[in-house]
């Protein structure tokens, strides 16, 4: 399926539908660290997205083509990610939260959707709680809402499993299963060339930063939100029930046969979803 220069499971054809590419690097600063981001059109409204745990912006090659021209987009290198700083320090939801929000004043951007895959979930969602009058809408892509629940000591488990010498030949065989097939390896190739990119104490600070139970209340996200989610295991019908009353204005979709990075494996299905729920935010011209 034609897309804008897209094809299910493909990117971008370079120099022809590659906004994102094309467009210039910029940077903002919060507490000496310096923040790599790429916007694209005017305006003090934004769509802004936040890719997930050891990825960087270009997870949305596939999103800025049919957002382009349509609405502000500004889309985020989280610390420690993609072409920003990486100092060694503690990256916490709140430190990429409020890393996100000074790429917006850095921008002049006023009110955002935020648009966040995996770890970007629960960074949307501590900018809410931050920044709740900067928050228009949240577009959660498979990740989650929930606490997992761990102790401390199953969370030092899940610090261990990537902190040994060999952390860079761990990402092909994990990414692989999340984008199968080979008409996904463009995209495999990208993710796991931005997952070898991130500093190991990165990778290991972000995982405590996203596992740490105090960001994982049950207060209401009173904003709209669209979830689209994998449907599979990880998400079963008593995770979609607690995100109901977590969300008042809840939309959620399940998108079958697909994996972890659906906004890369079927742009089509996705940017569909987004641009509806974007045109109903009343954000979107056209």
């Amino acid at each position: 399926m034609l897309l804008l220069g897209l094809t299910a499971g493909a990117g971008p054809v370079a120099g022809q539908g590659d906004p994102l590419g094309r467009s210039p690097s910029r940077f903002a600063v919060l507490d000496g660290v310096k923040l790599h981001y790429k916007s694209l059109g005017l305006g003090r409204t934004a769509v802004v997205l936040v890719h997930g745990w050891a990825c960087d912006l270009s997870v949305w090659r596939a999103q800025a083509p049919v957002l382009d021209g349509r609405v502000r987009v500004v889309a985020v290198d989280l610390p420690g990610h993609g072409r920003s700083d990486k100092p060694v320090r503690a990256y916490s939801m709140d430190f990429f939260a409020r890393s996100v929000n000074a790429v917006l004043e850095a921008a002049g951007v006023d009110r955002a959707v935020l648009v966040g895959h995996s770890m970007g979930t629960p960074v949307a969602r501590q900018f809410f709680r931050l920044f709740p009058g900067k928050t228009l809408a949240m577009v959660v892509v498979d990740g989650s809402l929930r606490s997992p629940g761990l102790d401390s000591a199953a969370i030092e488990r899940q610090v261990a499993q990537f902190s040994g010498p060999n952390l860079r030949d761990l990402w092909p065989p994990m990414i692989a299963p999340m984008l199968p097939g080979p008409e996904l390896e463009a995209a495999r190739r990208q993710v796991i060339l931005a997952a070898q990119a991130t500093p190991a104490h990165v990778v290991t600070a972000s995982i405590r930063g996203m596992l740490d139970p105090t960001i994982w209340g049950n207060d209401l996200v009173g904003v709209p939100v669209l979830a689209v989610m994998a449907k599979g295991p990880n998400w079963p019908a008593a995770y979609r029930t607690y995100v109901h009353d977590l969300v008042p204005d809840l939309r959620y979709e399940e998108l079958d046969q697909v994996h972890h990075f659906l906004m890369l494996e079927r742009p089509d299905l996705f940017n569909a979803l987004l641009i509806e729920f974007l045109r109903a935010q009343g954000v979107l011209k056209g």
